[in-house]
Order: C-alpha cells, then structure tokens, then sequence
C-alpha cells in the first residue's frame, strides 16, 4: 500500500460547533483555514447531532440544517474542501443520547450504584460496555462513509464517564453490560461503586480493556470500509490523540503537552500524534480566549516532540477571533514550511524517564522533579508510560530512570537491559516489594525498613558532596549487596525545636546511594525520593545529587552556554539531525508569560560542519565543535 496521508506532516483546525452553527459560511472558514496554516479540517459531523440530514433512528438531525440551501453541511464542506484540497475529518460524539432514546433505549446508557442514569442539559450519558456504542456507532459511522469520502474520525469523549462537564463525580457505571461483562473479567469480585472502592483499580483495568478493544474494532471496521480514512483515538488508534487544555482549579504543570507527546512518540515513534490544542481557557468559559503565551507552548512543545499541531475553537473563527489564533496561525505556518524536517521526526534522547502508573499518584511527584532535574541540567529524555516497559526495546538507551515506582511489572526486562550493557538509575522505592529487592541488577540484598511518612522523616538529612541536605518524602533502609559503592549516608534525625534542643545528628550507616555494576551494565539505587524533594523544596542540590548520578551512568548531557531556562529536545526526522531549544523563561506561577530573550549563547555539535536555523533563517557553521547561537526567542530549530 501506498504511504497514507496522515503518515506525514499535517496540520489541524478544529471548529467544535454549536447547532446554531449549522448553517455556517463553508467557503469564508476555508479561507481561514487557507491563511491559518491548516491544511485538514475537524468538522463537527454525528452522534449527539448529525450535521448531515441522517436516515438513522439513533441519531438526530440538527434542526438549523434548514439554514442551508442543500439542507447538508456535511456534503457542503466536503464538497468545497475537496476543491481547495483541505481534507476533511468527523468529529463524532457518541457519549450521549436524547431523552427520548435514553427511554427507548435504557440498556444504552450509565448507571450509577444508586440506579440513577447521568443526565447533563438534557443529554444522557451513553455507557462504552452498552449496545450504542457496541453496535450503533458502527452503523452511524457506515452512513457517513457511504456518503462522504471524508479522510478520517475522531471520536470525543469515548469513556467511562466517571466526571461530569461540572466536574461532578458520579462513580463506577452499574448498567447490566457492565455488571456481566465485570463477572466474566473478575469472577467473584463486585463491582466497585467508586473510587475509594475496594477492587477500583481492577474495574479501571477492565474498564481500559474494554475501550481498547472498541478502539481495535473502529480501526480495523475502517480500514476495511476506507483504509486512508484513519481513526483519531488513544495509543491503539492510527493517530494518537492528546488535548492541550488549561482548566479553572487544576494546578498547572508546565511541560504536561510534552511529556503527553514523548510518552506516546517514544512508545510507538513512527505513529503520529495529534496535539489539539484548545484556544479557550476552560469548558465553562468557552467565549474566553486562551492567554496566547499559554497557546504558544502547547504547539511549541507537540512539535519538538514530533507531534502535528492542531487548533481548536468553539463555533467559528468569525464568531470567536481568540487572540491566541494570532501565534497560533504563526506556529502552523512554521510547520508547514518546514514541512520535511517533520517529516518522520522521532525522539533521539538516551535517556528514558519512566512516568509512573496512574495509580502511583506519589510517584507524580517524584517524577516531575526528575524531569525537571534532566531538563534543566541539559541532559535530553524520552519518557514512556510505565505500562509500556515491555512494549518497546530498552536498548536504545544509555540509561534508563526508574521514578519510585515501587513494584515493577516486568524487572526481569530491566535486569536484562542493564546485564547487556543498559544503565538503571531507580529512586524511591523503584523495585521493591515489601522486603524484596525485585530488580535483581540493584545493589542491595534487602529492605530493612522504610520511612513513608512525614513525620517519619522529619529531620531526617544525608552528608553528600553539596552538604547536608534534607530528605523528603520517603526513605528506606536497605542493606547493600557486597558489590555496593556506597555513599551519601543519613544522620539520623534529632529534635527540631525548641533551638535549645536542636542536636544530636549522628552519622549512620544507611546509605543515601548505592552504586554498582552489574554484567556489562551500571546501577544506581538512590532509596529515597530525591525527585519528590526537589519538586517541593527546590533545592539545587537535589537536582544535582540525582543528575550527577544519571550522568555517572552513562546518560548525555549536552555542553552549551544557554541557562538551566532552556530546554533541549533530540530528534531525527528525514532531514537529519534537529535539535529544538525551547525557551522556558516564562514558566511562571499557574501561567506562561512572554519568554525573555536569551543570549547570544553556544551549543556544541561535535560531529556537524554547519547547522541550519530555521527560525533565524541562517546557517551557521560549527568551529572546534561548537556554534555560535544568537538570541533565543520563543524557541529556535537546528537542523544538521
């Protein structure tokens, strides 16, 4: 078969459109979208309502159809698209129903451990396990292919719908396809009315198990049906789907579209993704733009990773000019123009952060620190979703970085890497269970206790080579194996306060970091949570304790001049060598401000002659291995 159009660069805008949109100026958005940068459409198509006049009982016409003269804006857009070479891809919504089909059709739909259906502004939400989405998606999406040649699906909202649009918990789905389909997976076990129940994680499981395989099924039914008409969905979809959203009362994490892109480009790196980015501050204030600084790092970090970059608004943009559409017009015309060096972009890092389980929630933070550890120390990573472990070959890597992720899945995986040469940095609790040292490649024979709590270590330092610092979070005993370089050892910990009884720290025996080879490998253990210490005290030396450790292991730190404000992203595509610095200054508390210019400054590229940069529009040449930047703006791309 022929390369697939979704297998290159492309470039998305999405019109999420309200009913009364329906009769909307096809020819006016196409220009838009022309002069925007975006050459693929994301056209509101069926489900909740059909844009198209549908001869399906499960769905419902939108009823300002009428506004048009062809009485189809489907057929409409489409249609004029084609013309314009735009393609076109359907957004479809399967998650609610009417009232009237939710009577119709109760088996369809969620039901809470109460009994009670989840009903929203009149729309009831559907059930995954139930026969609308088992079923009648499948008829639905079989109209649209007979009618329209569009060029793919996205399908919104394909979940346990657990949280309401007000952010309203409504627990696990009672419905009866779930409460059977639940007994066939976990026989014996009940069904858990919510999160704090017991066997929750079980029921996540299955419920991941059942959105995957009704992924698998969408993708293959059109691949059969329209084989260049790809699937937007998860990491089993052909396209895998990540939306960059802001949200009143989350906390922000600055590098949240980043890490979304590389966990899932470093799982499968020749599978596209598709960043969305959305131009409104939060679902409940969709008439209010985005702040543009804060739109520009979405696109910003989905295409250093090697993700296409999409916009999305509500309605139109004549009825919502966003101020952000103006950098974020911008961004896609960059990479439109630099359309090969995207082409095929894959990570290229050395080093491997896992992100933990979403079940580990103590590990976020661990983590986090870590990643902000690397990035600011100039050492480029991938990071890949701890599930994921056994699903890729580790030894692409130098070194692999294990966030106190406590049980592993797979450690015999790990301990093979590392024997064949592989470096394992682990922190925290990172393979170990109970008194079990799991990973066989760490340089301890047991675990003697643990302290887990905060008072537990309260007071608690280790004497290391950038003084004394402070633990926090968690640290275990753990007694070394005979082959243990051991360092960084604790003071044991001493009253607090009053000041006149603030001493007593004595030098123990517990060390703080345990090194070691193992085969043809290396090993760190660092049995406490450094990372957790740095992302809540901000301590330098907690970054460099754990950097340093990377870098003993083998990982790669790149030399350059530019500050710790700057991150580095490898990558190879079929242009060659590109390297994106991004500009970071403006990070700032809960938002992104306008980056400060950095520079001039240096980078050294030992193996290249000259390097290209695109957003300066110069080439440079490299002398005695390095090259001359000037100023950073918002971010630079060095292609050699």
């Amino acid at each position: 078969m022929s390369r697939l159009w979704w297998q290159d660069p492309f470039r998305m805008f999405q019109t999420n459109l309200r009913e009364i949109d329906a009769g909307l100026d096809v020819e006016e958005v196409l220009d838009y979208l022309v002069e925007f940068g975006a050459d693929t459409w994301l056209l509101s198509v069926g489900g909740i309502l059909s844009n198209y006049p549908t001869d399906l009982d499960v769905q419902t016409r939108n009823p300002y159809l009428s506004q048009r003269a062809s009485g189809d804006l489907v057929g409409d857009a489409v249609k004029a698209a084609g013309r314009r070479g735009i393609r076109v891809m359907g957004r479809m919504d399967f998650s609610k129903i009417d009232h009237r089909r939710a009577e119709q059709h109760p088996d369809w739909c969620f039901v809470d451990a109460a009994g009670d259906p989840q009903v929203y502004n009149g729309l009831t939400s559907v059930c995954p396990s139930g026969d609308y989405y088992q079923a009648k998606l499948f008829d639905v999406l079989d109209e649209v292919l007979d009618r329209y040649p569009v060029d793919g699906f996205f399908c919104n909202w394909m979940s346990f719908n657990e949280v309401d649009y007000s952010r309203a918990y409504r627990g696990v789905c009672h419905c009866l396809a779930c409460m059977s389909r639940y007994a066939e997976y976990a026989p014996g076990e009940s069904l858990p009315e919510d999160k704090g129940s017991p066997g929750y994680e079980t029921w996540q499981r299955f419920a991941r198990e059942i959105l995957a395989d009704l992924t698998g099924r969408i993708r293959d039914h059109l691949a059969q049906r329209r084989p260049e008409a790809p699937l937007v969905l998860g990491d089993r979809a052909d396209i895998v789907f990540h939306e960059a959203n802001n949200a009143v009362g989350r906390p922000l994490w600055h590098h949240r579209t980043s890490e979304a892109v590389s966990s899932a480009k470093t799982f499968r790196p020749a599978v596209p993704v598709l960043t969305n980015s959305v131009g409104f501050v939060d679902m409940p204030y969709r008439m209010a733009g985005e702040e543009p600084h804060h739109f520009a790092q979405y696109l910003v970090q989905a295409i250093a990773r090697g993700a296409n970059p999409s916009t999305y608004i509500m309605g139109t943009p004549k009825d919502n000019p966003y101020e952000c559409l103006h950098v974020a017009g911008e961004l896609t015309r960059f990479h439109r123009d630099h359309h090969d060096v995207y082409r095929e972009l894959v990570p290229a890092a050395t080093t491997l952060l896992v992100r933990p389980d979403q079940f580990k929630s103590g590990a976020t933070r661990e983590f986090q620190g870590l990643y902000l550890a690397l990035l600011q120390r100039h050492v480029p990573f991938d990071v890949l979703p701890e599930e994921r472990l056994g699903d890729i070959e580790l030894g692409r890597y130098a070194v692999v970085v294990l966030p106190d992720l406590g049980p592993l899945g797979d450690a015999p995986a790990i301990d093979r890497y590392c024997a064949a040469g592989g470096a394992v940095v682990a922190t925290g609790n990172s393979g170990i269970v109970a008194e079990e040292i799991q990973l066989e490649c760490l340089p301890a024979v047991r675990r003697l206790a643990s302290h887990d709590t905060e008072e537990a270590v309260r007071s608690l330092h280790l004497r290391t080579g950038y003084g004394v610092v402070p633990v926090v979070g968690a640290f275990d005993l753990v007694e070394p194996s005979a082959r243990a370089e051991i360092g960084q050892r604790a003071l044991s910990r001493a009253p607090y306060g009053p000041p006149e009884k603030c001493y007593g720290h004595l030098e123990l025996e517990h060390a703080g970091r345990l090194r070691a080879s193992y085969g043809e490998g290396r090993a760190v253990m660092l049995p406490w949570t450094v990372g957790r210490a740095y992302r809540e005290v901000g301590l330098s030396a907690h970054r460099e304790l754990v950097v340093d450790e990377v870098l003993w292991a083998g990982g790669q730190q790149v030399e350059t001049g530019l500050p710790e404000q700057v991150e580095i992203v490898l990558g190879e595509s079929v242009a060659g060598r590109v390297i994106h610095l991004l500009n970071r200054s403006g990070d700032a508390d809960q938002r992104f401000a306008e980056p400060l210019p950095i520079g001039p400054s240096w980078i050294q590229l030992l193996d290249a002659e000259s390097v290209e940069l695109l957003r300066a529009g110069v080439r440079l040449p490299v002398i005695d291995g390095r090259v001359e930047l000037p100023a950073l703006g918002l971010f630079e791309t060095l292609v050699f």
